[in-house]
């Protein structure tokens, strides 16, 4: 019997007849054929046609030819007459004047309307009126004095422009001063403060529509007029 502690003999190693591999040569890709840039045809330069300059003839000088001297318009010894001035005085276009007078009251008659109706019958103010005329209306009271207000202002500048040298400074000063008493009067009418300041506001406005308007009248109607 076999000892069962004997070790087992081993087989031989088997030699590989295979031959060693032998390492592969790295692959280069595939050339492609590199295209070479095609060479463009330079192109001439075109030989431009120099512009010529013009040829300037040189200008043809006249003679000089001296002018015939210059005839005296009187021989002399000749008297000549003076030329005669007609004097001028100031005046006005009538017509117009007046018409621009008659414009200018109907204006201040237009002015007294509305103030009565604005402070007596919208916001109940009683104005104080002098009754000159007998109408027993403050609204036509103070229509009447407007429209004669605006006629003895309008004869007033009239005569002014006729004797005074400045009519118009005149007419202005004398317009608003009689414009600031009338406004001022009423105060000493009534004890009420509110109706105579009103009244007053009234007489101020138809003052200065006056003055105003009569102004206008004058600058478009003055013209001189020939002394007789």
């Amino acid at each position: 019997m076999s000892d069962p502690n004997a070790p087992v003999p081993q087989p031989p190693e088997r030699q590989s007849t295979r031959p060693a591999a032998q390492p592969s040569a790295p692959t280069q890709p595939y050339a492609q054929p590199v295209a070479q840039p095609v060479a463009q045809p330079v192109a001439q330069p075109v030989a431009q046609p120099v512009a010529q300059p013009p040829v300037v003839q040189p200008a043809v000088v006249q003679p000089a030819v001296a002018a015939p001297a210059a005839q005296p318009l009187y021989p002399a010894g000749t008297p000549v007459a003076a030329v005669p001035v007609t004097p001028v005085r100031p005046g006005l276009d009538a017509g117009r004047y007046w018409a621009g007078v008659g414009a200018t009251a109907l204006v201040a008659a237009l002015v007294a309307v509305a103030g009565v109706l604005v402070l007596q019958e919208i916001l109940g103010i009683d104005l104080v009126v002098q009754d000159l005329f007998g109408t027993d209306s403050p609204m036509t009271s103070l229509v009447v004095g407007a429209v004669v207000a605006a006629l003895v202002a309008g004869a007033l500048l009239h005569v002014l422009v006729l004797t005074t040298p400045r009519p118009r400074s005149f007419f202005g000063w004398i317009i608003g001063l009689v414009t600031l008493v009338a406004a001022l009067l009423p105060l000493t009418w009534t004890d009420d403060a509110t109706s105579a300041v009103a009244t007053g506001i009234v007489h101020l406005v138809i003052g200065i529509a006056i003055w105003s308007l009569l102004s206008g009248v004058l600058t478009w109607t003055r013209r001189p007029v020939p002394r007789v």
